[in-house]
Parts: structure tokens; C-alpha cells; sequence
């Protein structure tokens, strides 16, 4: 198990590697999500001052496509670091979700189909 590719897109500004090596050692926690399903992982960086009037204000944007169904999320903070952060928070409890909806309804088709053999067999 390994988190995917990451593709990273600057918007009027300018990352370093560390900054690349502190977004993927964040989002590698998402791995236990993931497992072996077919992923893309996009995130975008941006720096937002047009109309600010003070201060640098960076925002954050990760889309993560898991096996066809898509996870986002957005956040901006006074750095990159923060963002990511915040991102990777959002991401994770959307995760869960998802999750905690999926084994609900395998949980609920398989009492679905206990009770449909259950009644089956009343008749004979």
C-alpha cells in the first residue's frame, strides 16, 4: 500500500521541495483509506492577495479521486503549512464518512438477506 502520484499546481507563486515533502508525509496518513483502489491526487497551491489589504493569505486545494469517487477540499491560512494542514483534517473526517456509510449498508444488506432466509423457510 502507497499513496499515489501527487501532482502539485502553482498559482502566482513559487514552492520549494520541502514544502513537496510536507504535503506528502501529510496526506500519506490518508493511505489507510486508500488501500490498493485505483487513485489521483491533485493539490494546488495558491497565494490569494489581489484583494487583501495586508499580509499574504495561501490557499490550499486537494482533490483526491478515489476508485471513482471524488474527495475536496480547500483551506487558506497565513502559510502553506497550515493549509495543508487544515486540508488534511478536512479530507480525513470525509473520509471516515464515507467510510462509516459504506460498512453501514454492507451491514445492512447482509440483515437484509438473514431475514430474507430466515422467512423463507417459515412456509415449508
Amino acid at each position: 500500500m502507497s499513496f499515489p502520484i501527487i501532482n502539485f499546481k502553482v498559482t502566482q507563486t513559487e514552492i520549494n521541495d520541502a514544502l513537496k515533502n510536507i504535503t506528502e508525509n501529510k496526506l500519506r496518513s490518508l493511505e489507510k483509506f486508500i488501500g490498493e483502489a485505483p487513485t489521483i491526487c491533485d493539490v494546488e497551491f495558491e497565494r490569494v492577495t489581489n484583494h487583501h489589504q495586508q499580509g499574504d493569505i495561501h490557499r490550499v486545494e486537494v482533490n483526491l479521486e478515489v476508485n471513482g469517487k471524488l474527495f475536496r477540499s480547500e483551506a487558506t491560512a497565513d502559510s502553506f503549512e497550515k493549509a495543508i494542514d487544515e486540508v488534511r483534517s478536512e479530507l480525513d473526517e470525509e473520509m471516515r464518512r464515507a467510510r462509516g456509510k459504506e460498512d453501514t449498508m454492507i451491514k445492512k444488506g447482509g440483515r437484509r438477506l438473514k431475514e430474507l432466509l430466515r422467512w423463507s423457510h417459515v412456509g415449508r
